[in-house]
């Protein structure tokens, strides 16, 4: 099971950090994914990471404001999120999938099999 934490109500402009915690299973043989859903439109990949430091992926559209990292003492991924936009208003989600130590991680959500329930992020003022 995965749980997500840390959305809310932020203005543009604005950060949050996201946290994926994972329970029942460890983390380290995982590549994790960040996807978002807004309403009406598709879940689209955000940014993953494989298990392997420095293995990142991000969608062009988060580049440069979007961090990915891992903390596997703490079981946990997070996405800090900076300079949000009002486009980056949906519920995110994270995902896992158990992969080979030195493959890239992907921004397909096909390629996930184990999904946490979301956490909404709104960006308005």
């Amino acid at each position: 099971q995965l749980v997500e934490s840390g959305g809310g109500l932020v203005q543009p402009g604005g950060s949050l950090r996201l946290s994926c915690a994972a329970s029942r299973f460890t983390l380290d043989y995982y590549a994790i994914g960040w996807f978002r859903q807004a309403p009406g439109k598709e879940r689209e990949g955000v940014s993953c990471i494989g298990r392997k430091d420095g293995s990142t992926s991000y969608a062009d559209s988060v580049k440069g404001r979007f961090t990915i990292s891992r903390d596997n003492a703490k079981n946990t991924v997070y996405l800090q999120m900076n300079s949000l936009k009002t486009e980056d208003t949906a519920v995110y989600y994270c995902a896992a999938i158990r992969q080979g130590l030195f493959r890239l991680c992907a921004l397909s959500p096909k390629e996930y099999d184990t999904w946490g329930q979301g956490t909404q992020v709104t960006v308005s003022s």
